[in-house]
């Protein structure tokens, strides 16, 4: 109990006053003034953890854009732009490449100059690393991303590898070419490899962000929130949140996977409202979202637009009410328990 009231107590010094405007928070920094562009009014932004960038607090998932239809990826690329997102992610191994094919075709031909646009490498070694990112800046139809990423990080292992195999030694030198401006990591598995990175990093501090899973339901179980996100903050990195809603088993089913519970958390114990706003009154910098259509993509923006941060009470309340079925580990399934 002591330890749970010491987090709680922590969580609610970093988020308090989170909303106001250009005030510094745990490492957060937002936007003074709204911002609009020729496509209209940008939704809030907030500071990426070291850089000078400001990016919006809602970020656009490429992995659904690469495995929906192509009409309904082009429909979500249109419409997270009118709605005034400004992030765009996707990866190399996101549909096999589809979903950077399908930025270079709806995003970036046009909106190159107006988006923060990131991919990432699974890639286990350097040559491999570097094919994907020559393909990616293909597919994209760009000369340079603005973040590239060492993705899906998995065990402290799998770390080690990578590194000894010359992967961070790739994205150093594609920074220096102008190929990438900024330097990240990524993985949803194991909070366990993220500390391992950090580590391994601990005296060259090249990554200037950090991507993991963020929701009220990662308080409880194999926490990133707890194990990473004040180190991150530390470091000054900017934090990026994924799998807000569990990768959609927040909801009763998920047709494209099988999930189906009699219990969902959403409606059952929480909203949709309720397990985004509390992603966002955390220092995360951009909350990453998944849509494989436009009416889920214009219903996360309308979400963005309507934040306002929740009190260190209540967010102790979802953590509570949630506690037990997190415990579990069958909503959060993409965890492993091995460190």
């Amino acid at each position: 109990m002591a330890d749970r009231r010491i987090f709680i107590k922590s969580i609610a010094g970093a988020t308090a006053g989170l909303t106001i405007a250009g005030r510094s928070l745990a490492g957060i920094v937002l936007a003074e003034k709204k911002e609009s562009d020729r496509l209209g009014d940008v939704l809030p932004k907030r500071k990426l953890g070291r850089t000078n960038e400001y990016v919006t607090i809602l970020g656009t998932g490429g992995y659904h854009v690469g495995w929906t239809t192509e009409r309904d990826a082009q429909e979500v690329v249109e419409a997270a732009l009118e709605g005034g997102v400004r992030f765009f992610d996707t990866a190399e191994s996101y549909g096999n490449g589809t979903s950077e094919t399908r930025y270079g075709k709806y995003l970036t031909p046009n909106y190159r100059d107006l988006v923060f646009l990131m991919s990432k490498s699974t890639g286990k070694d350097a040559k491999t690393v570097r094919e994907h990112l020559e393909g990616t800046l293909r597919r994209l139809k760009t000369d340079h991303l603005d973040l590239f990423q060492v993705h899906a990080i998995s065990t402290p292992s799998d770390v080690d590898s990578r590194i000894e195999l010359g992967v961070l030694d790739v994205l150093l030198k594609a920074k220096e070419e102008g190929k990438i401006r900024f330097m990240g990591f990524t993985g949803h598995q194991n909070p366990f490899a993220h500390a391992r990175m950090l580590e391994r990093t601990k005296e060259s501090d090249i990554f200037d962000t950090v991507l993991m899973p963020v929701n009220v339901l990662d308080q409880s179980y194999y926490s990133f929130t707890q194990t990473i996100m004040s180190k991150a903050v530390e470091r000054n990195m900017g934090i990026l949140a994924i799998k807000s809603l569990a990768d959609g088993r927040f909801f009763a089913q998920k047709a494209q996977t099988g999930w189906t519970t009699d219990d969902p958390l959403i409606p059952n114990y929480l909203s949709i409202k309720e397990a985004m706003h509390f992603v966002w009154s955390l220092p995360v910098s951009v909350l990453i979202s998944g849509n494989e259509n436009a009416s889920f993509m214009r219903e996360k923006i309308a979400l963005a637009r309507s934040f306002t941060e929740m009190t260190a009470d209540q967010k102790t309340i979802l953590i509570n009410k949630v506690k037990n079925i997190a415990l579990t580990g069958k909503i959060e399934y993409f965890k492993q328990k091995e460190g």
